[in-house]
């Protein structure tokens, strides 16, 4: 055509619906009856690992085999009744290619017949709808033995009726899914409230214990402290008692050692006065009194256990009191 630019191409424009019908129809429609040729007898359906037998008629093996399960003899031909004295049948190769290829054209072609809204048997429009079967068929399918007994309406009052209960289980599966997000926004809502309270414990929580471990930071300290004071007041009653006794101790080493000295004197001696009639180191009532040292008296200190037991004691029960605390968090 003028005006073309040359290298484009054209798409070719679409075939008319009764071009179209007239395809689909000869596919499935094969010239000198093919289908017929590739049917099964006894199944009617396209061959399926076809098999000859010795009259020469054709069979599905699950057909001939299921035929002749339960004899035992005289095998009759499914098709002709001739009867045969063995079960004898073989392979049929170039039927099962042709039965293969028979099949897949007539299904392409059936489907664009039923993509046009024709039966793809009768070449007839698709206005009725069999329940039984679940499927569109035309008036000659409604007429024929294989629906005569089912329940036959017309498409459009089965689409009509099918949609009213796709729609009431639409309506019902909306409001479910309504009731679902209505469902989902609440418990959304709640729990975002219930995380805002969990955190609201967690951060009191942590309030708490640090000013918990601040307390018993600072009982530690005046614990410690207190331990600290003990201590030293402990170590300054024995230097006090250490002191006390080393002079009490001295003072008895002198006049044991005075009375030791005289002690070993001649008697003599001994019993010599100081010039003025009396015995050095003894009183003037010797022998009824032994002199100074009779005025000697040792004082003991009062003991350290003895004094600051009490305080170590009334302290191990404040240690006794924390450790019930501590028993009730364990």
């Amino acid at each position: 055509p003028r005006g073309r630019a040359p290298g484009v191409v054209v798409p070719a424009p679409p075939k008319p619906f009764l071009t179209r019908r007239r395809e689909a129809t000869a596919a499935v429609f094969l010239p000198g009856n093919l289908q017929d040729e590739a049917t099964c007898s006894v199944c009617l359906e396209f061959f399926k690992d076809p098999v000859s037998i010795e009259c020469g008629h054709n069979f599905c093996r699950a057909c001939i085999v299921k035929s002749w399960q339960e004899l035992e003899m005289d095998f009759p031909c499914p098709q002709c009744r001739e009867v045969f004295q063995q079960k004898s049948f073989r392979p049929n190769r170039q039927l099962a290619n042709m039965s293969e290829i028979i099949s897949q054209f007539t299904l392409r072609g059936a489907e664009r017949v039923e993509e046009d809204g024709l039966c793809p048997k009768h070449r007839e429009a698709l206005k009725l709808y069999c329940k039984d079967d679940r499927r569109t068929i035309c008036v000659v399918c409604d007429r024929s033995r294989e629906h005569r007994p089912h329940a036959v309406v017309p498409a459009d009052e089965a689409s009509e009726e099918y949609k009213e209960k796709i729609q009431g289980r639409l309506d019902f599966l909306r409001k479910e899914r309504q009731e679902l997000l209505e469902f989902k926004v609440n418990d959304d809502k709640k729990t975002q409230e219930l995380l805002k309270t969990v955190e609201s414990e967690r951060q009191k929580l942590l309030s708490e214990f640090e000013r918990l471990r601040q307390f018993l930071r600072d009982q530690e300290h005046v614990l410690l402290g207190q331990l600290e004071k003990m201590e030293k007041n402990i170590s300054k009653r024995q230097n006090e008692n250490i002191t006390d006794l080393s002079k009490e101790i001295a003072l008895l080493n002198k006049l044991i050692a005075e009375l030791e000295e005289k002690i070993q004197q001649p008697a003599l001696e001994f019993l010599k006065g100081d010039g003025n009639g009396r015995i050095s180191a003894i009183s003037s009532s010797f022998p009824f009194s032994l002199g100074r040292s009779d005025d000697v008296k040792c004082h003991k200190p009062v003991p350290v256990c003895t004094d600051m037991k009490m305080h170590v004691c009334n302290f191990s029960l404040k240690t006794v009191v924390l450790e019930k605390v501590l028993k009730k968090f364990r």
